[in-house]
């Protein structure tokens, strides 16, 4: 890794506090790769050899079963992926896949273990992000067990306007069939429920979306987001 790529990587919230001596430890045994999207990362069943933190792009965790798959979870720059797996050394329960081109610092998994028993800041930042994971499992698993597939949708569309800036309009951030994995739904659902969200202003042409202004109260009425199932931040 070259030196001004350390410098980058020492600055990712994981070494946030660790100490220099360790940090450096760590990346001088680490890689980092840019891969294309739809390249699979992690495979389901497979042992963790290392610990995947995102640093820039997206990533699909999913899951399959016989001729089924469902997206578990979208994740971005700043996420590590699957720390459970790699903290306990046990074998990964989910896949994860490139959703775009993405740069992955790969820091191998016997490393992040002796250090995570060694540094105090580096084990409460690997806590941390198992915390929000799992508090991400409960958000979503309320959302597909206490919601219709419209509602889900129709949340899913206020917090993703509200993430893009709130002026009603937006690209759809990956295809229409990973939305509604991501949805817990299959294509053709998500195809009617876009349909009956028309009458609450929203407008689907390919993947730019559009939220009438003048019907956003309505769409909200619909939704009824909660903020300990739609706030990130929760």
């Amino acid at each position: 890794m070259r030196p001004e790529d350390v410098t980058e990587m020492r600055a990712l919230p994981l070494f946030h506090g660790v100490a220099d001596s360790h940090a450096n430890a760590m990346l001088k045994i680490s890689f980092l790769q840019r891969f294309p999207a739809h390249v699979e990362l992690v495979r389901e069943g497979d042992p963790p050899d290392f610990l995947h933190v995102i640093v820039d792009g997206a990533v699909e965790v999913y899951s399959a079963w016989r001729d089924r798959e469902t997206t578990i979870a979208v994740l971005g720059a700043g996420h590590s992926f699957i720390v459970a797996a790699v903290l306990l050394d046990k074998v990964y329960l989910k896949s994860v896949r490139a959703l775009t081109p993405c740069r992955i610092l790969m820091v191998p998994a016997d490393a992040v273990r002796k250090y995570f028993a060694e540094d105090a800041a580096f084990a409460r930042a690997l806590a941390q992000e198992i915390a929000m994971a799992y508090r991400t499992v409960v958000k979503e698993l309320k959302n597909q067990k206490l919601r219709s597939s419209l509602e889900r949708l129709a949340n899913w569309l206020l917090l993703r306007d509200a993430e893009t800036g709130g002026n009603g309009a937006f690209d759809l951030p990956f295809d229409k069939k990973t939305l509604a994995s991501r949805l817990g739904m299959v294509p053709e659902v998500l195809s009617r429920s876009f349909a009956a969200l028309g009458p609450y202003g929203v407008t689907v042409k390919g993947p730019k979306i559009t939220l009438a202004s003048a019907r956003k109260e309505a769409l909200r009425n619909l939704a009824r987001p909660s903020f300990t199932i739609d706030d990130p931040n929760s």
